[in-house]
């Protein structure tokens, strides 16, 4: 009688329902809910990856968004004295019992205005030509700060306009002035759509800028369609029609 040649401790290696040598079971290499296996923890989650890589791009965003906002806010103190200097001032004159406008066919109130309207579009067009220079890649965020930055320091350049100005109490620099004396109104902000001017300009720069100097997309290739030969053109590589 021949002994057998294979130990009965060892399986053939012709046997179809052996276990794999790798095996090690639920939880071991390779597999489900092991090291290298789906749900490991040594498992690559590509999705987790982008998603981590999209939140920090968004935190980095917001905060180039936020600087700009803050500087193009501070730029508003420069807007408000140059309106100071250069809005004309309108002339008053009292009689000791009324104020009245020194020149009545004047247009020094409506000047103001104008005045404070083409330094903001001003404002906002160097405002958005300078993010555009260092910021060329841009992103719905820097455009917000942007248009934020400009209301701000619209409002910031009124008040600070008026404060800075003539005195907002007429009655008593008319009677400090005294009776005939010809002095200056207090600095106003007639058309409040005037703060729009800066944003309004910054946004329509930018736009324009990005649109003509703005990096392109690269344009798709165009791929072998499937079942098709290259340079065929058509899908599936057929035949002309007609053939």
């Amino acid at each position: 009688m021949t002994a057998p040649l294979t130990p009965p401790h060892q399986p053939s290696s012709n046997d179809p329902w052996q276990t794999p040598p790798n095996w090690g079971g639920p939880g071991g290499p390779g597999r489900p809910g092991g090291p290298g296996g789906p749900g490991g923890s040594g498992a690559y989650h590509p999705g987790t990856l982008l998603e981590a890589q999209q939140e920090k791009d968004l935190r980095s965003d917001l905060r180039r968004a936020a600087i700009v906002t803050a500087l193009v806010t501070l730029s508003g103190i420069a807007l408000g004295l140059l309106w100071l200097w250069l809005a004309p001032r309108v002339p008053l004159v009292s009689d000791s019992t009324a104020v009245f406008l020194s020149d009545s066919e004047g247009e020094e109130a409506i000047g103001a205005d104008g005045t404070f309207v083409l330094l903001a579009l001003a404002f906002g067009a160097l405002s958005a030509a300078l993010l555009f220079w260092f910021q060329r890649r841009g992103g719905i965020a820097l455009v917000v700060g942007l248009a934020l930055g400009g209301l701000l320091g619209s409002l910031l350049a009124w008040r600070l306009g008026v404060w800075l100005g003539p005195t907002q109490d007429v009655v008593a620099h008319a009677r400090a002035v005294g009776k005939g004396v010809v002095f200056d109104a207090p600095l106003q902000l007639r058309a409040k759509g005037a703060l729009l001017a800066w944003p309004l300009g910054a946004m329509a720069v930018h736009l324009g800028l990005t649109a003509l100097f703005g990096p392109r997309d690269p344009e798709p290739e165009w791929g072998v369609f499937p079942g098709g030969a290259p340079g065929s053109g058509a899908a599936g590589g057929g035949a002309p029609v007609g053939s």
